[in-house]
């Protein structure tokens, strides 16, 4: 694609699709260094680019999908709320990027089940994210949980988005957005009607690993609280956390390979580079040979600088819940102001009649 196209945003059978960047993330719980370092802080970056590319940034707080683990109510709606402040107090502007929860735009819903009619139970059946979750009671497990990458596919094909930044875990699920775009294209005879949507898998950080086992993703779901740095963790929380991370007794080697056999430093370093803003070669070139002892009370200190204002203007923002629901109408206004037109489309194609006025 050349720097039109990609200003532009995507080209599909001949037809451009204009840029357009769609994120969520579930409302489970609070966010982690690793959403942060993993997601979130390219949001804001793209959020920043998206001025000079041209284009929209969209991130949506998916409470549908938070759904499949049946969550107590209150907390579903305390949770989104929170995922919201976080959002905003990572630096994401309401002003420059659409923010919203998903069940306020009705188009999710809607397109996830003309897409439950387009994908195949042989493609639900290669998802490995839903063996993993449903483990050995498959029989047991939810026919959402099951779906769930198809509601993914509605997510983004709602807005036609062309770009979506996600974890290496999700690539599996955003290449089955593409063949159902692609199969819905052509089964309905409408070349391009849907984007080629491009994933966004970029940065140093973009997986980082529990505090306790470098094996392991940072998960909000480990039962141990010191596996994670939680956003809404204080200065001694985050410094107590980083100086028991688990560590082997070796320095930090000469060179970038000298890591590729120890999971726990290479978590530390690639934290500490996502941080500063820096390769892991530049952060192994200052601190090759040095101990953890020096490394991790600077890593500490540096996290501490990072992630305090956050801290603190989430702790602003959760005071006032009022605010964020008026954040996440305004944003699903106009979320929905995209997506109702697409959606008027789908049904004209596939041949339901749209009674109702919007």
């Amino acid at each position: 694609m050349t720097p039109t196209q990609e200003a532009q945003g995507a080209e599909t059978e001949g037809r451009v699709h204009p840029r357009r960047v769609f994120s969520g993330v579930q409302p489970t719980g609070n966010l982690h260094l690793g959403n942060y370092l993993g997601a979130v802080k390219r949001f804001v970056e793209m959020q920043d680019e998206a001025a000079e590319l041209g284009g929209e940034t969209l991130y949506c707080m998916v409470d549908l999908h938070a759904l499949t683990i049946n969550p107590d109510p209150a907390e579903l709606r305390k949770s989104t709320r929170e995922l919201a402040a976080a959002f905003i107090a990572c630096g994401l502007d309401p002003e420059k990027s659409i923010l919203f929860n998903q069940s306020q735009v009705q188009a999710h819903a809607e397109l996830a089940w003309i897409f439950n009619c387009v994908a195949r139970v042989g493609w639900m059946n290669r998802m490995t994210q839903f063996k993993e979750k449903a483990g050995k009671n498959r029989e047991a497990a939810s026919v959402g949980l099951y779906a769930y990458p198809v509601l993914m596919a509605a997510d983004i094909l709602a807005y036609r988005a062309t770009h979506v930044p996600v974890g290496e875990d999700q690539k599996q699920h955003l290449e089955l957005t593409r063949d159902i775009a692609t199969k819905f294209n052509l089964d309905y005879g409408q070349p391009g009607f849907f984007p080629m949507t491009e994933p966004l898998i970029e940065g140093v950080a973009t997986r980082v690993m529990s505090l306790r086992d470098g094996s392991k993703k940072m998960s909000k779901s480990d039962a141990s609280d010191m596996s994670r740095i939680n956003l809404t963790d204080d200065a001694d929380a985050i410094a107590q956390k980083i100086r028991k991370a688990r560590t082997d007794p070796e320095p930090l080697p000469e060179t970038l390979d000298g890591l590729a056999e120890r999971p726990e430093a290479k978590n530390l370093v690639g934290i500490m580079a996502a941080l500063s803003n820096r390769t892991t070669a530049e952060v192994i070139g200052e601190w090759a040979g040095k101990p953890f002892s020096e490394f991790k009370p600077a890593l500490a200190d540096l996290a501490v600088e990072s992630l305090a204002p956050i801290n603190a203007r989430m702790r602003e923002l959760n005071a006032d819940p009022g605010h964020i629901d008026q954040v996440l109408a305004k944003g699903a206004d106009k979320a929905d102001a995209i997506a109702a037109p697409i959606i008027d489309e789908v049904y004209d194609v596939v041949g339901l009649l749209r009674s109702r006025a919007r």
